[in-house]
This record gives structure tokens, sequence and C-alpha cells, in this order.
């Protein structure tokens, strides 16, 4: 989960001024956490408490409001409805990621990661982009291995994982679908060398940068076995108080588990 929340505040000074290069400074001094990170902790705050996730999502919208939260959802959150407004977009799989950390099969990861997602995403496209990611999480942190991850995602959701990165760039631009925002994630992740440098791929093809590497860097975390210390802390200072809880809650109880289970 962390992971995913690096990436977020990594991405987040890029995703109105794109870039296509790795090598820039990881975290600077204007970075924050966007949308992608208060909703990554709402799906781990109601993986805790079993909330419900338009409730719970609602809820942090109001504890969140200015994080740039896509127009049509926050009209659906600022209103009175619970009703999903069909929506392919990848907010979707930006927040699924503690359902691959948690869940105990891969099996519960998918439909868990459907439930997440069908109170808003509840078109076909959305729906996929966050299995996906979630199977990519839970496949990473249960030791498969890279070829494992491909196999399976472009063979259950259809995704074309087999573009290279210095192939997609060049023609790379802002998509806010998960169709067009979840394979590249995933591709950053499978060319990686380790976390660092998947985030910094991931950042690298432009566009919607902070929820490329949102996605990202869930995989990542899951797969290399945590976030590097330095970039932990640096996240740690980043957020508020009650996020700063919310991850220390979940990792004290589903990641000190993992070896147990």
């Amino acid at each position: 989960m962390l992971g995913a929340i690096a990436g977020d505040i990594i991405g987040s000074v890029y995703e109105s001024a794109p870039i296509k290069h790795t090598d820039f400074p990881l975290f600077r001094k204007d970075c924050f956490f966007t949308d992608d990170t208060a909703l990554t902790v709402a799906v781990a705050d109601c993986l805790l408490s079993r909330a419900n996730y338009a409730d719970k999502f609602k809820e942090y919208l109001r504890l969140y409001p200015f994080t740039g939260y896509g127009s049509a959802f926050y009209t659906w959150a600022s209103s009175a409805s619970c009703e999903p407004y069909g929506s392919w977009g990848n907010g979707s799989a930006m927040r699924v990621s503690p359902i691959g950390m948690a869940m105990d099969s891969l099996d519960e990861a998918l439909e868990e990661a459907r439930r997440s997602a069908v109170v808003t995403h509840n078109h076909p496209e959305g729906i996929k982009g966050a299995q996906a990611t979630a199977a990519a999480v839970f496949l990473a942190r249960s030791g498969a291995t890279k070829e494992d991850i491909r196999r399976f995602v472009a063979t259950k959701f259809g995704y074309d994982l087999s573009e290279p990165l210095d192939s997609i760039r060049p023609h790379y631009g802002f998509d806010v679908s998960c169709r067009g925002t979840v394979p590249p994630a995933i591709r950053a992740f499978l060319e990686s060398e380790d976390y660092e440098d998947a985030i910094r791929k991931a950042i690298s093809l432009g566009g919607d940068s902070d929820t490329l590497a949102c996605i990202t860097g869930g995989i990542a975390e899951a797969f290399y076995g945590g976030v590097p210390q330095r970039i932990a802390a640096r996240v740690r200072e980043i957020l508020d108080d009650r996020l700063n809880a919310m991850v220390t809650e979940f990792y004290d109880r589903y990641i000190a588990s993992l070896s147990e289970r």
C-alpha cells in the first residue's frame, strides 16, 4: 500500500507537466498526495472496518476534498446517491492495491476488487482494471514470477503487455481509462529492476503520471518485498496523522501476518 501511495506522491508533480525520461528528483518540495492516495487508504479502511465502499469513499471525499478527484467521482461522492455511474476510468485500479495484499486467495482478491469497483466503476472496463491490478499485486506478493504475472493478466483480461516501454513512450499521452492506464503501468513493473526503478519507468511514460506510478508502485512493493526505507520515511512525512494511522493499522493487521499464511 505504501508502494502505491509513494508512486502517487512522486508522480503528483508530473501529471500537469509530464516527462519522458527517468532522470528526475524522486521527491520534489512540491510533491503532495492526491485522490489516488486518499481512495487507496479508503479501500484499506473498508477492509479493516468492513464498511460499505460507497459510504467510505464519500467519507474520504469529505475529509480530503481538494486532492484532485475526477469530476464524475466528485459529483457522485458529493451527492446523496449511491448508484454507480458507469465509469471505465482508472480510478478503480489506482485505489485497489490493499485488496491484493489483504486477501487469502486469488479468487477472493478478484471478487473483492470487483466489489470495490462496482460502486462507481460498474462499466466492464472499470471492473477489469481493478481486478487486473489486484491480481497482479496478489500474485506478486505470493511469489509469482514476472512471467507468471504477465501471462495471467494477459490471458485473463486480454491486456496486451508485450509492447516495450521504449515503444510505448513516444506516442503515449494523457489517458484516464483503465484500458489506457493499467497495461502500461503493469509493463513498467515488468521491465523494472527494483521498486524505485519501477516508479521511475512508470512516470517516464508521461500522461496520468501519479496514477500510473500508483498502480505500478503497488505491484512493485508486493514483488520486491517492500518500499525502500528512505522512500517510505519521506511518504510518512507527507501524509497526515489520520492517513498514517490507517496505513499503520493496515500493515499491522495484514502485512505483518503474510509470513504466517
